[in-house]
């Protein structure tokens, strides 16, 4: 018979399941990295910050230049080419420039190293 002061379901998974070990207090130490991967993830920061940075700069100043429906390619598709010479389009394009922009130069503020 069961003990009246124990609430019900008290003490049934106690012996079934022991306790977990707490895990310890001291995290491990993380694998130590060297000077040419740190060097290598700087260059590697560089050159995305460049390349988002250059790429955007082109993006937000070539849509609105003349070579851009005046060219050889966009001669054959006089749809194509009334879409690409419209307002709308050239503005979605120099967005995407300064959307670029931005995150190459978040991406070089907010670079730490672990």
């Amino acid at each position: 018979m069961s003990d009246p002061n124990t609430p019900l379901g008290a003490g049934l998974h106690e012996s079934a399941h022991p306790a977990p070990p707490l895990p310890s207090a001291v995290a491990p130490n993380p694998p130590a990295v060297s000077r040419s991967a740190i060097w290598l993830h700087r260059l590697l920061v560089l050159l995305f910050v460049f390349i988002c940075a250059a790429t955007g700069v082109l993006l937000v100043i070539v849509p609105w230049l003349p070579q851009w429906t005046d060219n050889s390619l966009l001669i054959r598709y006089p749809d194509l080419r009334a879409l690409v010479s419209h307002g709308f389009f050239r503005g979605l394009c120099s967005g995407l420039g300064l959307l670029d922009i931005w995150i190459g130069f978040s991406e070089a503020i907010h670079y730490h190293e672990d």
